[in-house]
Parts: C-alpha cells; structure tokens; sequence
C-alpha cells in the first residue's frame, strides 16, 4: 500500500499539514486582533481550537487534496455582515501572513488559492444579497 502523505508530499514538496496548521494559527491570530475583521471573527467563532482543526482540514484539502474536509465553507460565511473591504483584509493579512511563514514559492501557492477563495465567498455573498460583483482578487 502506497503512503498518500509521500505521494502527495511528492506534488508539494514543501507543504505538510504542519505547515498548514500553523499558517492558520498564525493568521487567525492576527486576524482576530484586527480591529476591521477581528470583530466579525471573534463574534462568529465560538470555539477557537475547534475553528483553527476545521480551517486547517479546509486548506489541507485544498493544498494537499487530503479529502478531509467534507462541509460546506460558503454557508457560514453567509451569515455574517461581510463587504468587500472585508475580503480585502482578510486576503492581505493571509498573504503578509503566508510571506511570513513559507518559502516564497510556497507562499505564492497558497495566495492564489486564497484569491480565488475570496472571490468566491465574496461573489456568492453578493449573489444572496441579490448584487453582482466580478471578482477581484484572483491570479494566474
């Protein structure tokens, strides 16, 4: 039997789910001392250590194609009072975030997908409120 963590480790050399763990320690703790975001984090997160498991299965899923995270991250996310400066905080504290902790090649990698990510939640948050907005935050 073939170990997946070495297979995948093979795609993404240099990333591991320690180094995703502790990229999302990390941002979410400057996150919620953010006096834009901060707020909207620290009201919707009941359980930090339960949060900081979840986000991580999320970008381990993303980077790693691990497969474990199964939920639906948009949905939350509806629910709070997001607008677009928001998105842009959030993408510029993960990506000094990820500079900070990654190679920089690493770091490019994981920036992207949180690009498109952002333009995601932030078109479908949009589209529930009945708006339209093109995204803004991916690169090739």
């Amino acid at each position: 039997m073939t170990d997946t963590s070495s297979a995948l480790n093979i795609v993404r050399p240099r990333i591991d789910d320690a180094l995703i763990r502790r990229l999302v320690r990390t941002f979410y703790g400057r996150a919620r001392a953010d006096a834009l975001i901060g707020p909207i984090f620290n009201a919707a997160v009941q359980d930090w250590d339960e949060h900081i498991d979840k986000i991580s299965d999320f970008w381990s899923s993303i980077m790693l194609r691990s497969g474990r995270y199964n939920g639906r991250p948009m949905r939350p996310h509806l629910m709070l009072p997001l607008r677009g400066e928001h998105f842009d905080r959030w993408l510029q504290l993960f990506e000094e975030t990820a500079r900070d902790l990654c190679p920089a090649d690493v770091a490019d990698a994981f920036i992207i997908r949180a690009g498109r990510i952002a333009d995601s939640f932030e078109m479908g948050i949009a589209t529930q409120r009945g708006e339209f907005h093109s995204p803004r935050h991916a690169r090739d």
